[in-house]
Order: structure tokens, then sequence, then C-alpha cells
């Protein structure tokens, strides 16, 4: 009986311990593809931004607005999530890393505008307060015992109404309420770090490694993390950063 005992206690021990594995794998997996877009984006932006030639590729010939490439880089990344959620199942890992390299390259050229709106030291400065707060919520959703679903629910739902917010206030131009959803959209934002972190450990842990499936899922998952940090970022500056 002692040995039967000792044999399933060394097989729970094993399960386990290939479930841990298996999870920080993942997760590690998840982190390095949303890293390696955000460097992608990050560089792309300050290439448009630095070089005239290149930004002159997204203004318009008077200055005063985008042309029309701009117009579609601008919306263009949209599409690519769009694509890449509804085409998850036919597409292959392969597809779904390219689309993912070319959206963050869209996600950097669109973002060079905050280079023209913005000084560069509150852009440097916004960006590490949004990733100290990020890796902030990031380990509280990684290591939490709490169950996060409800409260992921009422983030979702805050972000339907700043999207609906945003949308009124593009016809309305009201600054008071561009700031409120600007502070609603960092908490949002901020909370939804921590309930995708939590929803990706738990895919992990019924990952397996290597399998199509889950190489595909860790490049969502990416998606998932690197469209929180943007918009996390996106939001703080509108309230931290300084205009030209």
């Amino acid at each position: 009986m002692f040995n039967q005992e000792e044999n399933n206690y060394n097989t729970i021990n094993s399960t386990s311990d290939g479930t841990l594995s298996s999870t920080r794998t993942f997760i590690s997996g998840v982190f390095t593809w949303m890293f390696l877009a955000l460097t992608v984006t990050a560089i792309t932006a300050y290439l448009f931004a630095s070089n005239p030639q290149l930004m002159s590729l997204l203004i318009s010939e008077s200055g005063k607005g985008m042309s029309t490439l701009g117009y579609i880089v601008m919306f263009a990344p949209l599409g690519f999530v769009l694509a890449m959620g509804m085409g998850f199942a036919r597409f292959s890992s392969a597809l779904i890393t390219l689309l993912f390299a070319i959206f963050a390259v869209l996600m950097g050229m669109s973002l060079s505008f905050i280079f023209l709106a913005y000084t560069l030291g509150s852009i440097y400065i916004t960006f590490a307060v949004a990733a100290g707060m990020f890796g902030i919520m990031a380990v509280t959703g990684y290591t939490t015992k709490t169950d996060l679903t409800n409260f992921g629910s009422l983030m979702m739902m805050g972000l339907i109404g700043i999207i609906i917010a945003s949308i009124v206030n593009w016809f309305v131009g009201s600054s008071m309420m561009g700031y409120i959803i600007s502070i609603i959209g960092v908490l949002v934002f901020t909370g939804l770090t921590a309930y995708d972190v939590q929803k990706l450990k738990r895919m992990g842990e019924g990952a397996v490694y290597g399998a199509e499936s889950t190489k595909k899922l860790m490049i969502m998952g990416a998606l998932t993390l690197y469209l929180d940090f943007i918009n996390l970022f996106l939001f703080l500056l509108r309230l931290m950063g300084n205009r030209k």
C-alpha cells in the first residue's frame, strides 16, 4: 500500500511539474513574440518620424492631413486583427506569424504620427510608465489565485463603452470628454492586462508544446497583450504627454 501511495504521489508530482513547465514555456513564448512585435513597431515608428521622405508618404501634399496611404496605414491594423481572429482555424501558424509581423510594421507607421504631436522626452517617459504598469499587472495576473473572469467581463464592458464614447467624441470634439475617456482607458487596459495574462496562463496549462495549434495560440496571445500595452501607452500619452 505504501508503495502504491508513493507511486501515485510521484505521478501527481510529475504531472504537476509537466503542466507548470508547459505553462511557463507557453507564457514565455507569448511574451517573446509580444516584445519582438513591440520592437519592430518602435523601430518602424522612429524611422518614419525621423525621415521626412518616409513621413511625406503618409501626409497629404498640403501638409494639413493624411495622404491616401496614411489613411490606409491608420485603419489597416484593424483589418489584420480581424483577419487573424476570423482565420485562426484555417490559417497556418506561419501565415498568422507573417500577418502579425506585417501588423507590427503597420502599427509602427501609424504610431509615427505621435512623434510629430508630442515631445520626444514625454514619449519616452510615458512609455516607461506604461511598461511599469503593464509589468506589475502582468505579474499580478500570473500569480494571483483569484479568478478574474468576472473582472475581465467588467473590463470588456468598459472597453465597449470607451469605443462608443470615442466615436461620439469624434463628432463632438470635447476635450473634457476626451480626458475622461483617457482616464477610463488607462483603468480598463490596466485591468485587461491582468485578466488576459491569467487567461493565457490557463491556456498554457493545456497547451501541447510544438503543436500547430499551440504556435497559433502563442501568436494570438502575443497580439492580445500587444494591444493591451499599446492602448495603455496611448491613453497615458494623452494624459501625460507634452504636445509640441
